[in-house]
């Protein structure tokens, strides 16, 4: 059978979006499996560890007949594969073990992530980051000291994740359906970030008028210690599914430019009352990127917490300006 009056386009004209997700382990894989399902480009996993990317991608490639999505899926190694990317996506790093804060990880992950912005910069210098890697603060200042980007064009994944956490706490406690549930949490991403019940609702209901405060603060508490509960659940890893999701409805608001509203770690100058420290706001994220942070009218116990975060993310940024070199 032959095939006439089909119509080959040139992608110079019809170019798909790029995007390049490092480190292929739980969270990458699951990120690059989203980003492939939901269409968002050509995705690129990049891991030192010989056959693991590669592996994992044949096998999303593969899923996609089953699924039908339209997305090339490679795994590699090599930057050079990386080149032109329009979104980088870095997980890499060492997980969470039990017993293990986030901060535990800094010593050993600045010098990865380190490594990892300065080839992504070599062979992407027009892209976009976002970083996942914990400790999340402290990462992300990492990238943004190596990379030289400005504000727009890196950010760290925390805010959509936490908010999610809350938002199921809250519909579990509630019996209510999670679609119908809102929830901002902002400050670092650890102990200390700042759940916000007075800007959460459920079904457009204030939740103060739903829950009291008692269970509200029950809910920040567990909200706070989400990713370490899922940790001693888990015993030899940390959570992967959630924090894959929220990176990637970050990535899709920026590949669509959709222009969404956002909580995550931008790099602030002067909101809030912060100068040159990252710390989890609501954000428009769309094709620019990071492109305005929303100032809230913090109520004053409310500016206490993000204070009190703001201390949590100074250690972090004092110990990687110690390391001298950002690890490199």
């Amino acid at each position: 059978m032959r095939w006439s009056g089909i119509v080959h386009h040139d992608n110079a004209y019809f170019p798909r979006k790029k995007l390049t997700v490092v480190g292929s382990g739980n969270v990458g894989a699951t990120a690059a499996f989203l980003a492939a399902y939901k269409e968002l480009g050509d995705i690129v996993l990049l891991d030192v560890v010989e056959g693991v990317p590669q592996g994992k991608a044949l096998d999303m490639y593969e899923a996609s007949p089953i699924l039908g999505y339209n997305a090339n899926v490679i795994g590699t190694q090599d930057y050079a594969d990386t080149a032109n990317s329009d979104l980088v996506i870095i997980t890499a790093g060492i997980a969470r073990k039990p017993g293990m804060s986030r901060d535990d990880l800094l010593a050993i992950n600045v010098k990865i992530v380190a490594e990892v912005t300065a080839n992504i910069v070599e062979h992407s210098p027009q892209c976009i980051i976002i970083v996942v890697t914990n400790p999340l603060d402290a990462m992300v200042y990492t990238a943004k000291q190596v990379s030289g980007f400005s504000r727009k064009r890196i950010m760290g994944m925390a805010g959509v994740l936490d908010s999610s956490r809350m938002r199921t706490f809250i519909a579990q406690k509630l019996d209510v359906s999670i679609s119908d549930v809102s929830a901002l949490v902002l400050g670092g991403h650890g102990d200390t970030m700042v759940p916000l019940p007075r800007y959460s609702t459920v079904g457009g209901i204030p939740l103060p008028d739903m829950l009291s405060q008692e269970e509200i603060d029950e809910i920040s508490q567990r909200t706070a210690q989400g990713g370490a509960e899922i940790v001693q659940l888990l015993k030899t890893g940390s959570a992967f599914y959630a924090p894959g999701a929220a990176v990637v409805e970050m990535a899709e608001a920026i590949l669509k430019d959709k222009n969404r509203i956002l909580p995550c770690a931008a790099w602030l100058e002067g909101e809030y009352g912060i100068n040159n420290y990252f710390m989890g706001v609501p954000c428009k994220l769309g094709g620019g990127g990071m492109e305005g942070v929303i100032e809230l009218d913090l109520n004053k116990a409310e500016k206490a917490a993000m204070q009190l975060s703001l201390k949590s993310v100074k250690a972090l940024k004092e110990q990687v300006d110690a390391l001298g070199g950002f690890g490199q």
